[in-house]
């Protein structure tokens, strides 16, 4: 397996930043960046998820969350999963992961309630 680097290394922070203003770019809904970084046996330093509308705009929001990171850092996800049902896409950054739901799947999956030991920051598509 092929390690992917970074051009510019960055830090998981503010990996999770360019995450939120990439899903800010297309107006995504009920962004919450979840630290876990203080989680006992978490596999990971955040998740950021957030909610859409149609599954057009979860694709929207996927890519600009890529084109973000990749403008940045370019850092391409180790993983891409759910692309082609567009109902949950997952973007694997290994230190940050990235939900991207369509609103009912999200509720229906409870993911923040998985991880109810994380630190929780909450944004809308104006807060920084």
């Amino acid at each position: 397996m092929v390690e992917i680097k970074a051009e510019k290394e960055i830090s998981s922070e503010e990996l999770s930043r360019l995450v939120v203003k990439g899903m800010q770019e297309k107006k995504a809904l009920d962004i919450v960046v979840m630290d876990l970084r203080g989680v006992k046996n978490a596999f990971t330093d955040f998740f950021v998820v957030c909610s859409g509308t149609s599954d057009t705009q979860i694709d929207a929001i996927a890519d600009s969350v890529d084109k973000e990171i990749w403008e940045a850092s370019r850092l391409n996800p180790s993983s891409v999963e759910g692309k082609s049902n567009r109902e949950w896409i997952l973007l694997d950054y290994y230190d940050v992961v990235v939900h991207i739901f369509k609103k009912d799947r999200r509720s229906f999956y409870k993911l923040e309630e998985l991880w109810g030991d994380a630190t929780f920051s909450y944004f809308d598509e104006d807060t920084v």
